[in-house]
């Protein structure tokens, strides 16, 4: 991904103080540092100082592609010099007002002597003087910005901008998503329906409607090898139960196969999906054994909610992109002894938050669905943990539910279900009282990590709200 970084400053000072335009370029050498050592690719535009420079910088930043921009504030410069890069650009903009050091050395400052040189050393400090006149001509403009402020060796000022590289990271990988969308909702769970062309206007996915018969079709064709072949991948990525007899395991492979051919041929990076079928048909077989392939689809960073969530899909697929997993999960039950709320879900898990190995163990029945099958018995990594709903409010539009609490350890159910105990600053009571009252469907992606900055971000750069219970 490409960020854009520019420096603003005023030609007038360069004859006026000499040196005081090469400082200055080397403060803006560390804040481009500091960014390509977040992962990103900068385009450096360099020192705006006068407006001719600035349209071209717009341009530039646009024609190549950032995804947002850093403006530096290296000392104090005109707002004509800022707005029309800003407008040119198009894209979001953080503003740093960022200055060399945390505090002036006011005894050496002052015994320089001359009052010119001082007045140099001044303007390579005051950062600040321009960030209410950037503030009020982007306000009166109405061009949406953020502050970060500090000091170069502030770790605070980085982690911010590590912050908002990671959600346009996210935002963009959101845009260039295709979800799959599987089967169709859960009749009567009035929650997890959804607007899907609100979902491709606020995050920019494409989604791909696709038929059972296409899975159908593509799972007649797998042949003995390949099934083979799958089974190894099970014993390879799963715990698997003695439990699982060879005929529910083969079953699974097949659709599993299948699945992994749907992906590959729509170019799917996360599904929702869901289906019953009548009793003893081809399309029934396949939904009861999609578990163990969706899990291996959501290990491989293509998240899948079952159910028809798309708006969990979503959730997971943007825990994904920040790494910290996405488990599809909803609340079990509370233990108010221990003062712990329990999630989890029939599965998909993901591997890569697990606590040890993933189980994959039979099931005689799927609880409020049809038939029997494999199914998933996993635990979240225990430490810091972050849920993430996303929510469709009652005038149609989207907001990003999140809360942050830890992942303890405890019993767990041996249900053949992912299931864990989570403890919240808020306690059980109420974190179950704000959760619940904010909206969300009965469905949330867990991820490792406290990531409620960086969703935060997320939803300032998707332009819409983010509510945060704890």
């Amino acid at each position: 991904m490409r960020t854009g970084l520019f420096s603003i400053g005023l030609d007038t000072y360069w004859d006026q103080f000499p040196g005081l335009r090469d400082r200055l370029l080397g403060y803006h050498a560390e804040v481009r540092r500091q960014l390509e050592s977040s992962g990103s690719e900068v385009v450096d535009c360099g020192l705006v100082d006068e407006p001719a420079k600035a349209r071209a910088a717009g341009k530039r930043l646009r024609t190549e592609g950032a995804e947002m921009v850093f403006l530096f504030i290296s000392t104090y410069a005109l707002s004509s010099t800022v707005l029309p890069v800003v407008q040119e650009a198009g894209i979001p903009v953080v503003v740093l007002n960022v200055q060399p050091v945390p505090r002036l050395d006011y005894e050496r400052f002052n015994s320089l002597g001359d009052r010119g040189r001082m007045t140099g050393v001044w303007l390579e400090h005051c950062q600040a003087c321009s960030a209410p006149e950037i503030a009020s001509v982007f306000n009166r403009a109405g061009i949406d910005y953020h502050l970060v402020t500090g000091y170069l060796q502030d770790p605070e000022v980085w982690r911010e901008v590590r912050e908002w590289v990671e959600a346009a990271r996210v935002r963009a990988g959101m845009r260039e998503n295709r979800l799959g969308v599987l089967g169709h909702y859960y009749c009567g769970m009035l929650d997890v329906y959804s607007d899907l062309t609100q979902h491709s206007a606020v995050f920019g996915t494409h989604v791909e409607l696709i038929e059972m018969d296409e899975v159908r079709a593509l799972r007649d064709r797998v042949g003995p090898a390949e099934v083979e072949h799958k089974l190894a991948e099970f014993r390879d990525a799963f715990d698997v139960s003695p439990e699982c007899e060879r005929g529910e395991l083969e079953r699974a492979a097949r659709t599993s196969l299948a699945l992994d051919g749907v992906v590959a041929a729509h170019g799917l990076g996360s599904m929702a999906y869901y289906y019953e079928g009548q009793p003893g048909s081809a399309h029934q077989d396949i939904a009861t054994s999609v578990i163990a392939g969706n899990t291996l689809l959501t290990g491989r960073h293509v998240p899948v909610a079952g159910e028809c969530e798309v708006k969990n899909a979503q959730a997971m697929k943007v825990m994904d992109l920040l790494g910290a997993g996405g488990s599809f999960s909803e609340l079990y039950l509370t233990d108010f002894v221990d003062d712990v709320i329990y999630f989890g879900h029939d599965g998909p898990a993901h591997f890569a938050i697990a606590e040890g190995r993933v189980g994959l163990v039979p099931l005689p029945v799927y609880h409020g669905k049809p038939g029997k099958g494999l199914s998933i018995q996993m635990t979240v990594r225990h430490g810091p943990v972050t849920l993430l709903s996303v929510v469709q409010r009652r005038d149609g539009t989207l907001e990003l539910l999140v809360a942050e609490g830890e992942s303890v350890e405890g019993p767990v159910l041996l249900i053949g279900n992912t299931n864990s105990r989570y403890r919240f600053s808020l306690g059980a009571k109420g974190f179950l009282d704000a959760w619940c009252k904010a909206g969300p469907a009965h469905h949330c992606a867990i991820g490792t990590g406290h990531l409620g900055g960086r969703l935060e971000k997320l939803g300032a750069l998707l332009r819409i709200p983010v509510r945060r219970v704890c």
